[in-house]
């Protein structure tokens, strides 16, 4: 292991004193997650402003021995870009933001990792394209983040993940090699989906550098509501009847508890209540028109649900004020857990149809192991993947529930397993999850994933302890 102010010279002699961060208060905003639960300092901070400089930092790494945390906008929920143990390298990708081609007749552009995922939606926006990955953090999160988590959002119903929205990754290995899978085909049979292995892996395997990323035409305008159900199966009832009479103009698909509003409005988070009338649940789905399409498909469809009485009321946005408003409440589903209350994050996933029996059994099984906790389920309906949240009982002392986190999360993933579900649908891995999926994974699938960080990274200094336990 190299000394600290070996690293120190020897990064800054490779990097230059500017791309080299030392202090503690100058390393704390690539340290401080949203979280709060990981408080492990790096040795240092490094900010490499090329792709040269990249590999400069994995040839030293991999020749010293020396731990290297990739890391985006530092968005990430479940500990995967901040350190573990003590004595790793931060490497921050914030500083390679070039846009390297915009190919508008192929729908195809190539962004520098360090691009946010707003940034990379006004790149479309100028060649008249939609990025349609869109999600809270989208200001700040990176697009090497967002495909190392193989990160989802409000749109994958209709789009895909980020994996769905890559076509290819240029990345540099542990060793410094640099993988050139830059490609803008979207059929190539040429062996091994290399591209995949990368997306996904957290940086385990690979430091993403740069991405070709899919372009879409854009929607001329959209239709937005929010609808009143009285249940979550009611919902799974909704969508197959407006898949059935929208086709795929719907793009989005939300399944959103009242009580998130509720909390918005006693927190100060919404300037007015959203909804047309009380109800204990709601939808807030979207349509996407296009050239020639005329509107009235979501008044359509709404009539459609009044009659088949799967909804009870519903309330139409009339401006883009008011789908701006309408999002921002999906939005502030997180931000008002923060102010009310501690709580218990999970993001989990399961079969659409079986997204009724996780609330029901989970809500049961919460009510069992923290009396009074307060379930707060949301999220991606349309595909299946629930943030199920849970907030301390009112009358519970601050910092009291995280003593309960192992027994709920327990009880949470053995429904999910039983269910045939994923423990993580969008958030990753990281350092959280990673007991958890040592014992879930299926066993010949955790020794292939294994034997490819072997291969890849056979010193172990990629990430080190991030999705796969550290054996030895």
């Amino acid at each position: 292991m190299t000394a600290p102010n070996a690293m120190l010279e020897a990064l800054t002699e490779l990097l230059g004193a500017q791309n080299v961060i030392a202090e503690s208060a100058s390393m704390a905003p690539f340290t401080d997650e949203p979280r709060r639960l990981y408080h492990v300092a790096p040795s240092l901070v490094v900010t490499p402003t090329s792709v040269v400089d990249v590999q400069k930092v994995m040839v030293w790494a991999n020749k010293n021995g020396v731990a290297i945390i990739p890391q985006g906008g530092n968005t990430g929920l479940v500990g995967g870009q901040v350190p573990i143990e003590g004595g790793e390298v931060i490497l921050s990708l914030k500083k390679l933001k070039a846009i390297r081609d915009v190919d508008a007749a192929t729908n195809v552009m190539v962004v520098e990792a360090g691009t946010t995922v707003l940034e990379a939606q006004q790149i479309a926006e100028k060649q008249n394209r939609l990025f349609p990955l869109s999600l809270g953090s989208e200001g700040s999160c990176q697009i090497g983040g967002i495909l190392s988590t193989n990160a989802g959002g409000t749109a994958v119903l209709a789009y895909g993940n980020s994996r769905d929205l890559c076509l290819g990754v240029e990345a540099v290995l542990a060793d410094g090699r640099l993988y050139n899978g830059l490609s803008k085909l979207r059929k190539d049979n040429t062996g091994y989906d290399l591209k995949d292995l990368l997306v996904g892996a957290e940086g385990t395997l690979g430091i993403i550098t740069a991405a070709s990323l899919k372009l879409f035409p854009r929607p001329t305008t959209y239709e937005t509501a929010l609808l009143n159900i009285e249940n979550p199966q009611a919902g799974v009832d909704v969508l197959e009847m407006v898949r059935r009479k929208s086709g795929n103009k719907v793009t989005s698909f939300e399944l959103l508890p009242t009580l998130g509003i509720d909390l918005q409005l006693k927190h100060g988070l919404a300037e007015r209540d959203p909804r047309a009338s009380a109800a204990p649940w709601h939808i807030l789905m979207e349509f996407s028109l296009f050239d020639g399409e005329e509107p009235g498909a979501l008044m359509a469809t709404l009539e459609a649900l009044f009659e088949a009485e799967l909804i009870s009321d519903a309330s139409v946005c009339s401006s883009i004020a008011d789908r701006k408003m309408m999002w921002l409440m999906r939005e502030n589903y997180a931000e008002c857990q923060t102010r009310e209350a501690d709580g218990i994050k999970h993001d989990v996933s399961v079969a659409v149809k079986d997204v009724p029996q996780l609330i029901e059994r989970c809500d049961i099984a919460a009510e069992k192991t923290i009396p009074g906790i307060r379930s707060f389920a949301f999220g991606h309906m349309g595909d299946g993947n629930i943030h199920y949240d849970f907030l301390a009982p009112i009358d519970m002392p601050k910092g009291e529930i995280r003593g309960h986190s192992a027994a709920l999360h327990e009880a949470v993933y053995e429904i999910v397993d039983d269910l045939k579900g994923s423990i993580s649908a969008e958030h990753g891995i990281g350092q959280m999850k990673a007991p958890m999926l040592q014992r879930k994974k299926d066993p010949v699938a955790l020794e292939m994933m294994y034997s490819i960080k072997q291969a890849l990274d056979p010193k172990g200094i990629l990430n080190p302890g991030k999705m796969l336990v550290r054996r030895g």
